[in-house]
């Protein structure tokens, strides 16, 4: 397991990323902000779906998805549909000026990517990938929010003169070991 100084240095590095991330949103067209693009990318990557869905894949509340939504849809990128199965639902999907969008987010992302990486081999570009999904697989579904696990309750100290017999409630303590907090 790798020692406490390095999950600070990873937790300064992650905090640095964000450079990475705003450079990333320099170059997205200004009509497409970085919400838009999301919302452009998730329906690429699965497909039609309803609102609700796009929320839970976004992580945000569906007042900031339909903000989103409205915003591609006024640009033609989306359409907005009845859902066949529940009239009072709507299904969203890419149009094809969407699919050109979608289309110009990415050629415009690897090229940034090209560019920052050129001295990068092969190899460390996929030891990166693999590293990052890794990441991202120990963190599980970070969209549904797990609070972090509660440590087991603690007992009081025992008193040195208590005696410690098999009798005792305090008889499990004598197999553990304690440390000061």
């Amino acid at each position: 397991m790798a020692e406490r100084t390095q999950y600070e240095e990873l937790m300064r590095q992650f905090s640095a990323f964000g450079a990475v991330r705003r450079e990333l949103g320099r170059i997205m067209p200004s009509d497409c902000p970085g919400g838009s693009a999301a919302v452009l990318t998730l329906l690429d990557r699965y497909g039609d779906m309803r609102m609700s869905k796009l929320a839970e894949l976004l992580s945000v509340d569906m007042s900031v998805t339909s903000r989103h939504v409205a915003h591609v849809v006024d640009r033609g990128w989306i359409e907005r549909s009845p859902d066949p199965a529940d009239k009072r639902s709507r299904i969203l999907r890419l149009t094809p000026s969407g699919r050109a969008q979608v289309d110009e987010l990415s050629r415009r992302t690897a090229q940034l990517l090209a560019d920052r990486l050129s001295d990068w081999s092969d190899e460390e570009v996929g030891q990166l990938i693999r590293l990052m999904t890794r990441l991202r697989a120990s963190f599980g579904d970070c969209r549904t929010a797990q609070p972090p696990p509660t440590p087991p309750p603690t007992r009081p100290p025992v008193a040195a003169d208590t005696p410690r017999t098999s009798d005792s409630p305090h008889h499990e303590l004598e197999h553990t070991t304690r440390t000061p907090a």
